[in-house]
């Protein structure tokens, strides 16, 4: 039920080596997932972790006041949230998310609802908020068509902007509104678009095989961050294009600190754990282990997946699955709650990450060395 209150599931897992003890946030026997890897889980005071459960049957919004073991406040109990959608204005009162075809924004005090902007026969994904809080954008598909959405929080000026392929996470330039940067699926990846549809551009030319993932903003150095997977992590410079490797790794999803100094990520193939990447040198310090089950059968190569791997997963699940952007259950870049997604909190001391390890899928945060 909205509202409701919830003893507190922290624990403190025992330290492994010279890594410090790590809080496991959540416990409920059940999917329980943190924010994207592109937002941060935590309000900018630090005190309230925002993530998303199915204890109640379905994917909801909750949340840990005060971080880390706090009580366990539910937020929404109506109709589903889109699991990955939630993004928290710069001011930590209100969250943004996604419910089918919908964008709404709740109250962190009074847990008041509002819709913000519907389209009809539409399914969004993920949102990005820009630097100044008055804009946002969404993946989005249309009636059969794929884009991205983008209007006001105050809901005027929505605008859907089709493009001929999935789109897959849209991102607000974090200096300049005017621009976004979104990927393609499948190659090339890498685009960008201004927010009234004009200025569209691929920013990297690549094929198939070479398999680009998971780019973001290098914080506000404004150049972008992105992994050749499973290979190296590389830098492109907003403005020239060029391109530059920072470390051959297998970095996987992606986290800059607001300094662009240092990039939290999570590994596969193999699975070493959490590191920190210095953009500077490509030094990796470890973080702590994910040890999640890091589901997806792409995973396992180094390219995009094509028609018929997507053809072998709606056969598998039953269904018309087009990306993981549509369901969680997919099992081709997924299900999403089997990977980490790590993220820092806003004071880049901790780094907060999901993880199956127990059977379900639990938040955890973990302290972040001070040598990195």
């Amino acid at each position: 039920m909205k509202n409701q209150r919830l003893p507190s599931e922290h624990s403190l897992l025992p330290a492994s080596g010279a890594q410090p003890p790590l809080h496991q946030l959540t416990a409920a026997p059940c999917i329980n997932h943190a924010t994207y890897f592109l937002q941060s889980s935590l309000t900018p005071d630090g005190r309230e972790l925002i993530f998303t459960s199915y204890r109640s049957g379905s994917a909801q919004l909750y949340s840990i006041d005060p971080f880390p073991d706090g009580e366990i406040r539910q937020w929404t109990d109506a109709e589903p949230i889109h699991a990955f959608s939630p993004a928290i204005h710069p001011n930590g009162e209100v969250v943004f998310f996604v419910r089918g075809g919908s964008i709404w924004q709740i109250r962190r005090t009074s847990l008041q609802e509002s819709e913000i902007a519907r389209f009809a026969n539409a399914q969004f994904g993920e949102i990005s908020l820009c630097a100044d809080a008055q804009w946002l954008t969404a993946a989005a598909r249309i009636d059969g068509k794929p884009g991205i959405v983008t209007g006001r929080v105050d809901g005027s000026g929505w605008r859907f902007l089709e493009f001929p392929r999935t789109v897959i996470h849209p991102q607000f330039h974090p200096l300049d509104p005017e621009w976004i940067e979104f990927a393609a699926d499948p190659a090339p990846r890498i685009h960008r678009i201004r927010r009234d549809g004009t200025g569209l551009e691929c920013l990297y030319q690549h094929g198939n095989d070479e398999f680009v993932v998971h780019e973001t903003f290098l914080g506000r150095t404004c150049d972008l961050v992105y992994t050749v997977w499973p290979h190296s992590l590389w830098r492109m410079n907003w403005l020239t294009l060029e391109r530059t490797r920072i470390c051959d790794f297998n970095a996987w999803h992606i986290a800059p600190n607001r300094a662009g100094t240092l990039i939290l990520c999570d590994t596969n193939h193999p699975d070493r754990g959490l590191f920190l990447i210095d953009t500077r040198t490509g030094r990796a310090t470890p973080v702590c282990p994910s040890l999640s089950s890091n589901a997806g059968s792409q995973w396992c190569t180094s390219r995009y997946a094509l028609p018929e791997d997507f053809a072998a997963a709606r056969a598998a699940l039953g269904s018309s699955t087009l990306s993981w952007m549509e369901s969680a259950a997919d099992t081709v870049y997924g299900p999403q709650y089997t990977h980490p997604h790590p993220s820092f909190s806003p004071d880049e001391r901790y780094a907060i990450f999901t993880s199956d390890r127990s059977g379900h899928a639990q938040v955890y945060a973990a302290e972040l060395p001070e040598s990195a």
